[in-house]
């Protein structure tokens, strides 16, 4: 399900547990926001981002964070895993500059699908 309304962007990706997914977090609802520049995931009243940069159809994914009221929920991962799942479905390449992002990917290596060969470590994924 997409919706779009004021530059904004959801997908949803609530009807299934991946990668040991926070039962919690299963139904929250990644949003690209394009006036920020960040994908965002609102838990319990609190916003989760990634900053990304986008040129043409490229995301470049450069920082995570996650409050400090979220930690060891798991919080990180379910919003790295969902953006993924939005840039897949929207058919968009990834470069992903961000450490903890990158490192996610190096444990989680069918995402290297999505990643753009041209990113400068692709080779070291």
């Amino acid at each position: 399900m997409y919706i779009n309304s004021e530059n904004r962007f959801l997908s949803d990706y609530c009807h299934k547990k991946r990668n040991n997914m926070n039962e919690e977090l299963i139904p929250l609802l990644v949003v690209k926001n394009e006036s920020t520049s960040r994908f965002e995931l609102n838990v319990d009243g609190y916003i989760a981002f990634i900053d990304y940069k986008q040129e043409d159809d490229i995301i470049k994914l450069i920082h995570t964070e996650v409050p400090e009221e979220l930690g060891g929920r798991g919080v990180a991962a379910a919003l790295v895993e969902k953006t993924l799942v939005y840039l897949e479905e929207h058919k968009n390449p990834l470069f992903p500059y961000c450490p903890y992002v990158y490192a996610y990917i190096k444990k989680h290596p069918e995402w290297k699908r999505i990643v753009h060969p041209k990113f400068p470590k692709y080779n070291e994924l």
